[in-house]
């Protein structure tokens, strides 16, 4: 059977499309208009005691984004564009200064990163790669639950979790229309009581691939956005006061961890219902058998893409020195300066500020010039195209980025962060820092159910940060599980877009993803504090002071 779903968004589309919710014309204005009555009082309110003026208004603006990135969450792009406008009005930051925010290190990373993620799916790649994991693990019901989880999170490191979903969802749902004819055939019932007797196999199947794009989303920098939305607010915050910058070496050695653990939870957690139903096993592996057949062996423009992707991802580990027990593994950079010196050039003339950007870009460029597979007609193609990237590529979460950027600046140079965070700090001063570290992921987990997790994040971080600051507190400590528990809202449809996407399918019951995302993210939430304590703390070497 083909391959047979249309979403309602391209591979690489925007998470802002209104895939999770429908709202009226007049709902929306009505929300508006709210929203900007809040933000005006705020404004215009007496300043509160200890608050600069200029910290007041950038209260005012910031809440106005923030509303609306709720209220209107197809135009989060268009109101991440705000502070250009507003806050050189305001005199909160100058137009140069708000506009550098939107063309930082991160932004370009991420821009590579998806460039990168385009050329694995134009030489259909990544559906090589699924198809083969997935027929590795085996064909019991089980067993392809799991093979969907571990193949969904493998791309999903790689690959935004949005695009994932939406290429695995395609091969879930063929696999479950033959497993339910097949099931049909050999045991004599109808269709419907197929369809019911695999009802836990597809539900478990379905929410797995949105639950898996999760979990490896937030394993590497680049497979969800409200990672490097931390490292450049970490970056422009805490990196000039002298604390170490967050490497893609170090993110991975304490998220892969936590990512496999959570994986291994949503499988216990969806199979533990799911029959036995031996006489599927020969459908399943006949189907990826065939499906891998259609495929052909792997073609020049596969191994090429493969090459170099495999280049990337190494230099993206080897971007920072970093420690593994006794040994000291040098970075790339670190490797490239003494080749310079070893060939006796100048320290005037070496490379200065290499990182992931550097090698997004570069190996970006890489796949525009490299040949791919000639077509039906022998014309040549490369790895990459303009075309796809112009029309594919979700820009849209670039511009969420440097808004988000530029509204931490505004925090911090207003005083507004600090403001606060001793505000915060004053309720928080006796609370055991376990209650503290659980609450904050609680509290994401909960307001991503709701809104944007990368609009949540980028709103919180200024506010934890300050209240960190004020408690004494390593910010690590806080915004790490913070921006992880941003990416483990299980429950509700609006909560990441893959939730959303396979909501749409019509196949899984709301109440089955509230039931079984409400359990997970309990998990979730345990998982993230003890990984905060048990292994980032060693990890990074952050020092607890007594409180």
């Amino acid at each position: 059977m083909p391959f047979s779903f249309t979403p309602t968004r391209g591979p690489l589309a925007s998470p802002f499309a209104r895939t999770d919710r429908v709202r009226s014309i007049p709902a929306v204005t009505w929300g508006v208009l709210l929203a900007v009555a809040i933000s005006l009082t705020i404004l215009w309110m007496p300043t509160p005691a200890g608050m600069p003026l200029l910290a007041q208004r950038a209260a005012s603006i910031s809440t106005l984004m923030a509303l609306l990135w709720i209220v209107v969450p197809d135009q989060i792009p268009v109101v991440s564009l705000f502070p250009i406008a507003l806050y050189p009005l305001f005199g909160i930051l100058t137009a140069k200064e708000t506009c550098v925010a939107y063309g930082t290190s991160n932004v370009f990373l991420y821009l590579g990163g998806f460039i990168l993620a385009l050329a694995i799916e134009r030489q259909n790649l990544h559906k090589r790669i699924a198809l083969l994991i997935i027929s590795r693990i085996g064909s019991r019901p089980r067993q392809l639950v799991f093979g969907f989880l571990l193949a969904t999170a493998f791309l999903s490191m790689w690959i935004s979790n949005t695009a994932t979903t939406l290429l695995m969802l395609p091969i879930a749902l063929a696999l479950l229309d033959t497993l339910t004819d097949s099931l049909a055939q050999r045991e004599g019932i109808s269709h419907s009581e197929a369809d019911t007797t695999l009802r836990p196999v597809s539900v478990a199947m379905l929410l797995g691939v949105a639950y898996a794009a999760s979990c490896g989303g937030f394993a590497t920098m680049v497979g969800t956005p409200t990672n490097p939305v931390l490292r450049g607010f970490w970056e422009k915050k805490y990196v000039p006061l002298g604390l170490p910058p967050i490497s893609s070496a170090h993110w991975m050695l304490v998220c892969v961890p936590l990512s496999l653990l959570m994986l291994m939870a949503v499988g216990f957690v969806m199979t533990r219902r799911i029959p036995a139903l031996p006489s599927i096993e020969p459908i399943g592996r006949t189907f990826f058998r065939e499906r891998l057949a259609e495929l052909g062996p792997m073609k020049k423009g596969e191994r090429r893409v493969f090459i170099v992707f495999l280049i990337t991802a190494a230099l993206w580990i080897l971007s920072q020195t970093f420690e593994l027990g006794s040994r000291v593994i040098w970075s790339w950079p670190q490797m490239l300066e003494q080749l310079c010196m070893w060939c006796g050039m100048d320290s005037t003339h070496m490379p200065r500020g290499l990182d992931e950007s550097t090698v997004a870009i570069a190996m970006a460029a890489v796949l525009f010039i490299l040949p791919g597979d000639r077509t039906a007609a022998g014309a040549s193609t490369r790895l990459a195209e303009w075309n796809d990237v112009e029309k594919k590529i979700p820009w849209g979460i670039l511009l969420l980025f440097g808004g988000g950027f530029a509204m931490a600046s505004a925090f911090e140079s207003t005083g507004l962060s600090k403001w606060l965070g001793e505000s915060f700090a004053h309720r928080m001063e006796n609370v055991p820092l376990w209650v503290l570290v659980t609450g904050t992921c609680a509290m994401v987990t909960a307001l991503t159910e709701f809104t944007s997790n990368v609009a949540c994040i980028t709103t919180l971080l200024p506010v934890l940060a300050g209240t960190a600051d004020q408690l004494g507190v390593d910010p690590r400590l806080i915004l790490i599980p913070a921006t992880i528990s941003a990416s483990c809202g299980f429950m509700m449809p609006a909560g990441t877009p893959p939730n959303a996407i396979v909501m749409g399918t019509g196949r899984v019951p709301i109440r089955a993803m509230m039931g079984y995302g409400f359990f997970l993210n309990l998990i979730g939430v345990i998982f993230v504090s003890l990984f905060a304590f048990w292994v980032l703390i060693p990890m990074l070497g952050i020092q607890i002071a007594s409180r």
